[in-house]
């Protein structure tokens, strides 16, 4: 009896926080669940192994660039340049292996290296000069499309053919090697857990949603389970000539961003200042954060996460072209960054949030393209959830200011 009244005190304490405006990544959730059951209704191929590992690989570039954009939006920011640093990115790293003979693992560095000098170029002209972020990311879309075209040259691509860096959206793990990705990503997610929780009794402190992290702990390792018994299936129309199992190369590659930038925001003192400037700069300052150096790094972390999608975008299209990076992709990333959970106002978001605003904008695309929309209606569908998630945050956002 004890167990139930516990766990129905952790999902008290749950709703609380949710009525109190503290929503997170509830409604991308929600809207990824009720998308999913949609469009699986609606069309018998969306729901497919086949299917589920290309949306995967159809929203990692985006996905990335909403992870670098967190940080910024973090910050009450933005980066409208973030798409075309990954193609100038990309196009340092295609022209480095195919016309220059540099290896894969010195190429790629160097594209993140130059990604991270263009964002402290943006960061400096938006701190220490004081110029709008809108105003000088737009300036500087507007320079690395230019500067793009003159690295490619107007019309033309320029195809790579290193195999390390092809297969990172078009090889797969083996069947083996995903079940020991799963469980060690598994098992690291539930330990981590675990010592936080532990971490905090011996403290003395009361975690009166334990019980609650246990059932989505539980809920989570089932979805993995079930994604990747999907993943390992055979996905290929003629498994004799091509076998397609396993979990594309890319989610690892995803994970370990994820990782990462997540272990900076939550357990490093700049994840803390980026947080408290973006709740209150002016209270961060008098605090004695470095507000300059911190606006800063930030957009050098939003261009070196563009600078990786670049990398992939290239392995995606097999080539790079003066349109990488451009059309809608920088919209859909700061769609993947808000739908997922990160507040425009600055001060509240993860990581995490941007995967699932991610995913939500490739089941949006993904799904009306099978079932024949064109792209117009695509583009009005994406607008209106990106819409609705952004009111949902501002509600939020003064029901957490008024409790």
């Amino acid at each position: 009896m004890s167990e139930q009244v516990t766990i129905e005190k952790s999902l008290q304490d749950w709703w609380s926080r949710v009525k109190a405006g503290q929503v997170g990544a509830l409604p991308a959730i929600l809207g990824l669940l009720v998308l999913c059951i949609v469009f699986g209704s609606m069309s018998s191929v969306f729901l497919t192994p086949g299917n589920f590992a290309n949306l995967l690989t159809q929203a990692a570039a985006v996905t990335v660039i909403a992870m670098g954009l967190v940080f910024v939006l973090l910050l009450g920011e933005i980066d409208l340049s973030a798409g075309y640093a990954a193609g100038v990115c990309g196009a340092i790293l295609v022209i480095m292996i195919t016309e220059m003979d540099y290896a894969w693992y010195v190429a790629f560095p160097i594209s993140i290296l130059a990604g991270i000098i263009l964002g402290g170029g943006i960061g400096y002209l938006v701190a220490q000069l004081k110029i709008p972020s809108f105003v000088v990311t737009l300036a500087t879309f507007l320079a690395f499309q230019g500067l793009l075209l003159l690295l490619v040259g107007e019309g033309g691509t320029i195809r790579i053919e290193d195999p390390v860096i092809l297969a990172v959206e078009n090889k797969n793990l083996t069947v083996t090697n995903s079940w020991i990705f799963f469980f060690i990503t598994a098992g690291a997610y539930v330990l981590s857990g675990l010592w936080k929780f532990s971490k905090r009794r011996r403290a003395g402190l009361v975690d009166s949603l334990f019980k609650f992290w246990l059932l989505k702990t539980l809920i989570l390792v089932i979805i993995g389970v079930a994604a990747t018994a999907a993943l390992t299936v055979e996905r290929s129309n003629n498994p004799d000539l091509v076998s397609l199992r396993g979990i594309p190369y890319v989610v690892p590659v995803i994970l370990v961003l994820l990782v990462g930038a997540t272990f900076v925001l939550s357990r490093t003192s700049y994840g803390l200042h980026l947080y408290a400037v973006g709740g209150n700069a002016e209270a961060a300052r008098r605090a004695g954060i470095n507000v300059k150096m911190v606006r800063i790094t930030a957009f050098m972390i939003c261009s070196g996460f563009a600078a990786v999608a670049g990398m992939i975008f290239v392995s995606r299209a097999n080539s790079i072209s003066p349109t990488t990076g451009g059309s809608s992709t920088l919209l859909y990333a700061v769609g993947a960054a808000v739908i997922g959970g990160t507040s425009l106002f600055g001060g509240k978001g993860k990581v995490s949030d941007a995967i699932l605003g991610g995913l939500v904008v490739a089941v949006i695309d993904n799904g009306m393209a099978l079932l024949g929309y064109p792209a117009g209606i695509k583009f009005m569908v994406t607008g209106a959830v990106l819409l609705i998630s952004a009111t949902i945050d501002a509600v939020s956002r003064r029901g957490a200011t008024s409790s």
